[in-house]
């Protein structure tokens, strides 16, 4: 689907959206740094906003995927290749790689803003 418009899913959003593809979270209140806020991995619920993932992509040097939505359509979820979430809008933020961000989703922990020139730390099992 979003291959026409030029974005590819790499290895890391499609293990992702095999193992939780379609999940729902309704979660709200209060959470550890932000509140909780529901969110879907569902990547066509980020069709038309392909070239935020493009321009985030290129501007941070990841190719950033389509995962969903977070708070009912107000932020855009993406996934780069080495397995990092962000929150993707007219900012671009990261919840750190799985399986930690799905945690930080979750529990309510805000994420890390980032600017251009953004190398994620990747954490090693």
């Amino acid at each position: 689907m979003f291959e026409a418009v030029g974005l590819v899913m790499h290895d890391a959003a499609e293990a992702l959206l095999q193992e939780f593809g379609g999940l729902t979270v309704n979660v709200s209140g209060p959470g550890i740094s932000c509140a909780r806020t529901p969110f879907e991995l569902d990547p066509e619920l980020a069709w038309g906003e392909d070239d935020r993932f493009t321009e985030w992509g290129e501007a941070i040097g990841r190719h950033l995927y389509p995962l969903g939505e977070l708070d009912h359509g107000r932020f855009f979820l993406g996934i780069d290749e080495v397995g990092v979430i962000y929150l993707v809008e007219t900012r671009v933020a990261s919840f750190g790689p799985m399986p930690q961000a799905m945690e930080s989703l979750v529990l309510g922990v805000a994420p890390r803003r980032i600017d251009e020139g953004y190398e994620p730390v990747v954490q090693q099992s």
